[in-house]
């Protein structure tokens, strides 16, 4: 088991407020210890990734003594709802504000808000791309789990032959970062392997599945697929299963999920390197405290990863970083 340990803790964020109500996403207080309130708005709410990060976040605030509010939309298109949640944990003055854009371009003036209003901002996830106003990002290094992922399957196929990229996106900074992170240790350390064909499907698997199908058809002695997400892993693994080339092309994905992640242990797909969303709660909670105490934090903290496989997944740590 590897994993790459984010670089440099950084503390969790107080704040003065008892409850964030969430526009559409649910939201709720949880953990406190009379030291603040510390108010994250994520991307989304609902989705198991999104309850792994509350996790790590309401576990630091716990931990911290602080009391977490957690909301997020329903969906991770829906802009407004987040804007409309924003503004919800502005008025209730926060001691520090935890966040992951959805719409960085959009959503500056609010942030502005924040700073006007001398509330810190500590980014997320995908952080808030071309702001200076989070004093820190606390995400995975999505580049660098890529290169991993590009490491087991290059082992896989003995360093040689015909690969594809499933990419979940084209213009969001963990797929350009994922595909790109992919080629480049392809490059320097698998000269033998070729990358004949990328997609980009924007995390609709039946889309996926069709594309996977397609390079599949095209490429009869394509020796491995890398999906960038867990819908693309799953797709391209009901390909292969579809064409009968189960056992002559090993996939290697990226995110968990009970669906990749059975079949992982149905040997379908090799591995996959997942993201902690709970180390990364955990953590840009740890940052927000250090802000606020006015502590100097990196600008970027790696929250971390894992390769897992069957001969890992029941580890405790990996049981704490994978979701379903």
């Amino acid at each position: 088991m590897r994993f790459k340990k984010a670089l440099g803790l950084v503390a969790a964020l107080a704040l003065s407020m008892t409850g964030l109500t969430a526009c559409g996403g649910s939201g709720g207080t949880a953990g406190g210890g009379g030291g603040g309130t510390i108010a994250v708005v994520a991307k989304g709410y609902a989705s198991p990734f999104w309850a792994a990060v509350k996790a790590g976040a309401e576990a630091a605030g716990a931990d911290l003594g602080y009391s977490i509010t957690f909301n997020g939309p329903d969906t991770e298109t829906d802009v407004p709802r987040q804007n409309d949640q924003l503004q919800q944990a502005l008025v209730k003055q926060p001691s520090a504000l935890v966040f992951a854009a959805l719409d960085s371009d959009s959503q500056g003036t609010v942030l502005q808000q924040f700073t006007d209003a001398s509330i810190p901002v500590v980014a997320f996830d995908s952080g808030v791309p071309g702001s200076d106003i989070p004093k820190t990002t606390v995400a995975t290094d999505n580049a660098a789990a890529a290169g991993e992922a590009a490491s087991h399957l290059s082992e896989l196929i003995g360093a040689k032959g015909k690969v594809a990229i499933i990419c979940h996106s084209q213009t969001s900074v963990t797929g350009q970062d994922r595909e790109q992170g992919f080629r480049d240790w392809v490059a320097k350390n698998a000269p033998g392997i070729q990358i004949v064909d990328v997609q980009y499907n924007n995390s609709d698997q039946a889309v996926a599945q069709q594309q996977a199908a397609a390079i599949l058809q095209a490429n009869p002695d394509l020796a491995g697929i890398f999906a960038t997400d867990d819908d693309g892993a799953v797709a391209a693994a009901q390909a292969t299963e579809t064409a009968g080339m189960t056992k002559t092309v090993k996939i290697v994905g990226f995110d968990s999920g009970k669906p990749q992640m059975d079949l992982i242990t149905a040997g379908t797909i090799a591995g996959s390197v997942t993201q902690n969303p709970y180390e990364m709660g955990y953590q840009a909670v740890v940052a927000a405290d250090k802000v606020i105490k006015g502590e100097t934090v990196e600008t970027f903290i790696d929250s971390g990863y894992y390769w897992y496989d069957t001969t890992n997944m029941k580890d405790e740590n990996i049981q704490k970083a994978v979701y379903e």
